[in-house]
């Protein structure tokens, strides 16, 4: 059976994208994870996390886009020109038009406000992610 493939997008600092990625392989040792950031910086982050695999920029995400079975990372990925215009159109586009399920964390950034979402952590916001990701791993068996 092929292993799953999580790509996780993050771009700026990769903050958000460091912490999924420390999450993801604690609880899912045999998922390969794959960091793509859309900065060295953000990528050099999940990497020292512990991702299996990584690669940066515009095409590494749309490539990633067609391969992944789930797709994590901050809300913004699926809007262009969002993490202060580090996500691209085309970006934006692979991400929603990707056949992975998305799991995306809502933070109230870069002037999108998510209405009805309260400011949490991002602790708690990864830890509600991995819960999701657990279900839709387990309602695939």
């Amino acid at each position: 059976m092929k292993k799953k493939l999580v790509v996780i997008i993050d771009g700026q600092g990769g903050g958000i994208g460091r912490q999924l990625t420390i999450s993801i392989k604690e609880n899912f040792p045999d998922i390969t994870v794959r960091a793509i950031g859309t900065n060295t910086i953000a990528t050099q982050s999940m990497i020292k996390a512990g991702a299996d695999e990584a690669a940066t920029g515009e095409n590494a995400v749309i490539t990633g886009c067609r391969e992944a079975d789930i797709i994590v990372g901050p809300l913004g990925i699926v809007i262009a020109d969002s993490l202060l215009g580090e996500i691209t159109p085309s970006m934006a586009i692979a991400v929603g038009q990707s056949k992975a399920i998305r799991f995306l964390i809502p933070l109230n950034q870069c002037d999108n406000q998510v209405v009805g979402i309260e400011n949490f952590s991002l602790s708690y916001l990864v830890r509600e992610c991995i819960d999701l990701i657990r279900k839709q791993l387990i309602s695939n068996e």
